[in-house]
């Protein structure tokens, strides 16, 4: 069943998958206080109901989304409406620095400009319909992105490709994406939420504790040394070797039938 956080963002949960939907489509998905509040609470919804086990994140339109509402931003903070809860603050955490604990999929529909492609990036895996286009334009328009696509971009694909993108804030199509490594499939529009939900259910059926581990190890190990992240490896391997699911996945296999798994 559907339901909504506010007006602005759209949930569903159907067998462990959380489909997170923006829904500002004739603003392209800009982000306001009311997207960014709804897209905050849905993401903690994720990460504390153990039903959940994976997220997709797309939009409602034309659009993933288009970055921060700019006709707010130009209004100044009275007219935005407040800072937005997607952007970290002294006094809130925002979806850059956001530890969902789970894998989220970023289908991405259209256009992912600034902020947007922020989300995108910060998501575990991106996937892209055809028709999507990708840029970072604050650089054109004064000032410079703040949800982490400096830090995040270099370090993610080719460094020369990721400064063109910085500096120059042009627009990329699908395609340019996938070669450079932004995303991992592009699909007919029609196939996106199809192949989303297909990735979505595969993880959805896997031990969670494992999934869970994976994504800990895979998050961490950037910030150290080769051997430091073969060992803490190791010690999270060996937790989540001592787990129920552990022991299922391979008397399911000699068994020969599907395991199942439980998050135990």
């Amino acid at each position: 069943m559907t339901t909504t956080t506010n007006d602005a963002v759209l949930f569903d949960v159907q067998e462990h998958v959380g489909t997170i939907i923006l829904n500002r489509p004739d603003a392209m998905n800009a982000i306001n206080a009311d997207l960014s509040a709804g897209l905050m609470a849905a993401l903690r919804r994720v990460r504390e109901d153990d039903a959940i086990r994976v997220a997709v994140l797309t939009g409602n339109g034309r659009a993933f989304c288009a970055g921060a509402d700019l006709r707010g931003r130009a209004g100044g903070p009275a007219a935005s409406g407040g800072p937005a809860d997607v952007f970290a603050t002294a006094e809130r955490e925002g979806f850059a620095t956001f530890d969902v604990k789970k894998p989220v999929i970023a289908a991405v529909n259209g256009y992912c400009l600034g902020g947007g492609f922020e989300i995108a990036l910060a998501c575990d895996l991106r996937i892209a319909a055809e028709e999507a286009r990708f840029a970072l334009p604050e650089i054109t328009l004064g000032f410079f992105p703040l949800a982490g696509a400096p830090m995040r971009l270099p370090r993610a694909i080719p460094e020369a490709f990721a400064n063109e993108m910085l500096y120059l804030g042009e627009r990329i199509d699908a395609q340019t994406a996938l070669r450079f490594g932004i995303v991992s499939r592009v699909v007919p529009a029609d196939q996106l939420m199809p192949t989303a939900r297909e990735m979505a259910a595969k993880i959805a059926g896997y031990a969670p504790i494992a999934v869970r581990g994976m994504k800990e190890l895979i998050a961490a190990q950037g910030d150290m040394t080769l051997p430091q992240a073969m060992r803490f490896g190791g010690v999270l391997r060996w937790i989540v070797g001592q787990t129920a699911d552990a022991k299922e996945g391979p008397r399911a296999f000699a068994e020969k039938r599907t395991p199942v798994f439980r998050g135990e």
